[in-house]
């Protein structure tokens, strides 16, 4: 009976998958008749592909708090892979995303027609990559991003990097913070995180031999950019997911160890 819960539940986020190639596939369509998909037109696209792909994953998920009126930059702790289409869902989104995903195989070419910013971790072009994340803002778009850098077991969070809200700043985009926590039996879950030496077939895999895992999505106030240094609009990000997953001022930084980064 577990095996073929498995394999409905992998026959539903391939499905997804094909439904996702087809929208990427007519977005290549349009580029090559000339037709330009504005961003808005994507992003749109991209938050029916996640609502989709949230709904084949076992997840129940709760959320708390108001959706934001305007376009902000996101701010979120990450956990895992799953973040993405869980928050990606809520509200026309684009993302950040580490350079190497586009190079995979169809995630990347996705993420690529979605819209998704890619950047060099370790690259000397903070200055590039603060004026590409400002383009986006101006334009009234919202972007996703995950200040820490790279995914952790759930249970505490990395420093997070002020040199990716400096765009915010010099839009004066609000910023919103979002508290990302998953939970099994009440207790963090140890299934959900995608670290280590993890690869997606086996994450899903873990994942579909289990119950539904519950997911809490807390949407935090947003915090005025304007005027703010970088580090210290990151640090108050930070502090703020901080209090709303471990209910603690002092931020608690996740040990040295190798990680994933979406």
């Amino acid at each position: 009976m577990r095996r073929l819960r498995v394999v409905a539940r992998l026959l539903r986020v391939l499905l997804v998958v094909l439904l996702g190639l087809a929208m990427a596939a007519l977005f290549s369509v349009y580029e090559r008749l000339g037709i330009a998909a504005s961003r808005e037109r994507r992003q749109r696209w991209s938050q029916l592909f996640m609502r989709k792909l949230s709904n084949a994953l076992p997840f129940k998920v709760r959320v708390v708090g108001k959706l934001p009126q305007q376009p902000m930059l996101w701010v979120s702790n990450h956990v895992s892979w799953t973040d993405i289409p869980l928050l990606g869902m809520l509200t026309p989104l684009s993302f950040l995303s580490k350079a190497e995903v586009r190079g995979w195989p169809v995630a990347g070419w996705l993420a690529l027609k979605a819209g998704t910013l890619f950047i060099r971790r370790g690259g000397n072009d903070s200055q590039q990559l603060r004026q590409q994340i400002s383009q986006h803002l101006q334009q009234a778009c919202a972007l996703l991003i995950f200040p820490e850098g790279t995914t952790t077991d759930g249970r505490s969070l990395r420093t997070f990097h002020g040199r990716l809200l400096a765009g915010a700043i010099d839009t004066q985009v609000p910023v919103q913070p979002v508290a990302l926590r998953y939970l099994r039996n009440g207790q963090t879950d140890p299934v959900a995180p995608f670290i280590g030496d993890d690869d997606l077939l086996s994450h899903l895999m873990r994942l579909f031999t289990q119950d539904c895992a519950e997911v809490e999505i807390q949407l935090l106030p947003p915090i005025a950019s304007a005027g703010e240094e970088r580090a210290a609009l990151a640090f108050k990000a930070q502090q703020a997911i901080q209090v709303a997953l471990f209910g603690a001022e002092q931020p608690i930084i996740q040990p040295q160890r190798r990680a994933k980064a979406a």
